[in-house]
């Protein structure tokens, strides 16, 4: 038997595949809802996917369960506490699935979500008693575990969930110190607050270095679970119940989105209230692209970044360089946004004849802000707003002297605090969230908008003056 992780890192999502040789049998756990590369992958071994488990209904991207359902007519399994409104298999703890030399045992671990399961992967060729590997979902990560509070909007407190996350905590620290531990997400997930790179570990490993599994009263465990949480987008909600529900596929949906419109059915619906989408780099945004269209980029955290900025109940149209707009619509996709109208044929070549629709954004240096602020440059214009965009413990740790924080994903409904009439310098940690936020600003109506290059990064290299504190 084999199991092959795939990790997405723009989601910093883990998904595998368990294979067995001797009935060329496959089962998929925590899948993307993009699936090529599984059945591609089986395809190339000679396995069939028969199984596809998802060890709860996650909330950061749309799993790939209806998918593989519909075109590898793979049954899907769920814990038994999942209440889903497609076809499926429930298992209980202690339930389990075997193929060949393959067993995949159910243990219910609840805490991230009522429903949260952990897989017990056992190759019994080599072992009938102690599992190989735990598929840990959000339950356990490395170096962090599931967060108890994202279903609390719903009808599950955080209270409660923290008390269920104690008690499955306590049944895996049970199991063998040499199983493997493979989780659904690492770092960059907003699912925790400290996971690690690496992708997998042990369970004698996580017992020595993860904080939550540190000998403490349920009391203790509780308050450290939910402390500084990170602040968890919109989306996560709609795709927590999207995943739940027959929907369709996402072959389907972008053979529908995947529509070229022309620049005046463009602009039309921009009028009308769609949300224009421009995913090119930051540098080719800034130096032109279309009024009131919002940045961001396919290199960086574009999907999450995208369920953040934008809503899934308005039409998007794509804006993009020619031949990216299928990996653009895909990517949001992923998390459950299928309201893509299309996308602007010919990209930016469209507005060539149509100077009046585009607009740039300024960029301006580390030492050229400094002399700004100074006083140095009396052809610029009055001293500008310094907006820093990053977190609020990303502030905290060290920020340009008299900068206003205004943490991304609140920028537009707390656009009253930026002060009206004066130019205004955006900049996050490295460039890629100052150029959404520039791009917000403009979209809103402001003038005189800058975005610093480099970010705060640069400032520190020029050896600019910081200050730390709120």
């Amino acid at each position: 038997m084999k199991i092959e992780q795939y990790y997405l890192a723009c989601l910093s999502h883990a998904s595998y595949m368990i294979t067995d040789e001797r009935t060329k049998t496959a089962a998929v756990v925590d899948p993307q809802r993009d699936i090529d590369q599984y059945l591609k992958d089986a395809a190339a071994g000679g396995y069939t996917i028969k199984h596809v488990f998802l060890t709860h209904f996650h909330a950061d991207f749309i799993a790939g369960h209806i998918e593989l359902r519909d075109k590898a007519g793979a049954t899907i399994h769920l814990g038994s506490k999942a209440e889903a409104e497609f076809e499926c298999v429930q298992l209980n703890d202690g339930d389990a699935i075997e193929f060949g030399d393959v067993k995949m045992e159910i243990m219910e671990t609840p805490g991230h979500t009522p429903e949260g399961i952990t897989i017990l992967v056992y190759d019994l060729a080599k072992s009938t008693t102690e599992p190989l590997a735990a598929l840990t979902g959000d339950t356990l990560f490395i170096g962090d575990v599931g967060r108890p509070d994202l279903l609390a909007s719903i009808g599950v407190t955080a209270d409660e969930l923290a008390d269920m996350l104690y008690e499955s905590i306590n049944k895996l620290v049970k199991l063998p110190d040499a199983t493997l531990v493979y989780p659904a997400h690492g770092a960059g997930s907003l699912c925790g607050k400290a996971l690690s790179n690496e992708t997998v570990s042990t369970i004698g490993e996580q017992k020595k270095f993860n904080y939550a599994l540190q000998p403490m009263s349920r009391e203790d465990f509780k308050k450290i679970v939910t402390a500084d949480q990170p602040e968890a987008p919109d989306y996560f909600v709609h795709d927590a119940i999207l995943n739940r529900k027959e929907r369709t596929a996402l072959h389907d949906a972008m053979e529908k989105q995947l529509k070229p419109l022309p620049l005046d059915e463009v602009v039309a619906m921009q009028q009308a209230g769609a949300q224009i989408l421009d995913v090119r780099d930051g540098i080719d945004f800034e130096g032109e692209h279309l009024k009131g269209a919002i940045n961001i980029a396919l290199s960086g955290k574009y999907a999450t970044w995208a369920g953040s900025m934008l809503t899934h109940d308005k039409p998007i149209v794509v804006i993009a360089e020619e031949g990216g707009e299928e990996e653009a619509v895909m990517r949001l996709g992923r998390i459950g946004f299928d309201n893509v109208a299309g996308y602007l044929e010919g990209g930016m070549r469209a507005l060539e004849s149509r100077p009046e629709l585009a607009e740039r954004t300024e960029r301006i240096t580390a030492p050229a802000l400094a002399e700004w602020l100074a006083g140095e440059r009396a052809d610029a214009g009055p001293t500008p707003v310094v907006l820093d965009i990053r977190s609020e413990a990303e502030h905290a740790g060290g920020h340009i002297a008299g900068s206003l924080n205004i943490p991304l994903p609140s920028l537009e409904e707390r656009i009253g605090e930026v002060p009206a009439g004066k130019p205004v310098v955006v900049h996050c940690a490295g460039g890629y969230r100052s150029a959404i936020g520039a791009s917000v600003l403009q979209k809103l109506g402001r003038e005189g908008v800058h975005d610093l290059v480099g970010g705060f990064q640069a400032w520190v290299a020029t050896k600019e003056p910081t200050t730390a504190g709120s």
